[in-house]
């Protein structure tokens, strides 16, 4: 019997030295809740004492925490309508301040959550969407991380990073803007394509009037050097005629001849006494 209090008693010892330790991990910070109350903030890692059955201890991460809040539909101000995604990089600094504000994580993500809405929608609702798509884009972030980390700051939270990380027009307004953009490139192109087969009508036009301007010179051209040509020609036949006459006479008459006894030529009926057919007969004189 006494065998058996002493190995409950010792049970019972054991259990109480066990309860009295706990384990903060490197990744981890506590806060000792004593009946309701906190007492005590660890950040250091290692094995910390508390009272057994008496102390709760509520261990929370120290490393940077990633949320992700959905998209949601904001009006700029310029009135345009468009679909943010944002994301936000936080750790708990104040466990204490973090216990007493929120209590637990899913209440403190949602809570921050609100908070980066409200901050994004009072800092783009002052914005153009132009403003969006510039360099103007970092100086908004820096803008609402600055007022983020202002109102999360009584949370126990520290925010050390807040960005947009797509920006877009709702499907609607992108659909009907495209629509737009679309018809008004429609319309451009058909004015373009008006314009270019004016522009060709001129072109060929002018193309002809230069065709016709250039052929009818060279055509002028050409009869002055013909008639200039054939004048020349008729001033050496000329002085030929005028040195050799029977020479001439010979080339005149061999010329006839090429021409008449040409192939297809119509057949000729001449009598033997033709002047035509002295060379035939006599052959030419010495």
């Amino acid at each position: 019997m006494r065998l058996l209090l002493l190995i409950v008693a010792l049970g019972i010892v054991a259990a109480t030295v066990s309860a009295s330790f706990f384990t903060v991990g490197q990744t981890q910070q506590a806060l000792v809740v004593r009946l309701g109350q906190p007492v005590a903030a660890i950040r250091e890692p290692g094995l910390q004492l508390k009272l057994p059955l008496i102390d709760t201890v509520m261990l929370y991460d120290n490393r940077l925490l990633l949320l992700e809040p959905g998209a949601e539909q904001i009006i700029l101000g310029d009135q345009k309508r468009i679909e943010v995604e944002t994301y936000a990089q936080f750790r708990i600094a104040d466990p204490l301040r973090y216990f007493q504000a929120v209590g637990t994580d899913t209440q403190a993500r949602s809570q921050l959550a609100q908070i980066i809405s409200s901050s994004l929608r009072r800092e783009l609702g002052r914005v153009m969407l132009p403003a969006l798509l510039s360099a103007e884009r970092d100086r908004i972030t820096d803008r609402l991380l600055a007022v983020v980390a202002v109102d999360a700051k009584p949370l126990g939270i520290e925010v050390v990073d807040v960005s947009i990380r797509r920006a877009n027009l709702p499907v609607e307004t992108s659909q009907a803007i495209y629509d737009r953009m679309m018809s008004e490139r429609n319309r451009e192109a058909k004015e373009l394509r008006a314009q270019g087969f004016e522009w060709a009508q001129q072109i060929r036009a002018k193309a002809e009037r230069d065709r016709t301007v250039l052929l009818s010179e060279a055509q002028r051209d050409a009869r002055a050097s013909r008639g200039q040509g054939e004048a020349e020609a008729n001033d050496i036949a000329t002085t030929a005629f005028g040195q050799n006459p029977a020479f001439y006479d010979l080339y005149r008459t061999l010329q006839v001849y090429r021409t008449a006894l040409a192939p297809g030529t119509p057949t000729v009926m001449l009598s033997p006494s033709s002047p035509l057919m002295k060379y035939f007969l006599t052959g030419p004189s010495p």
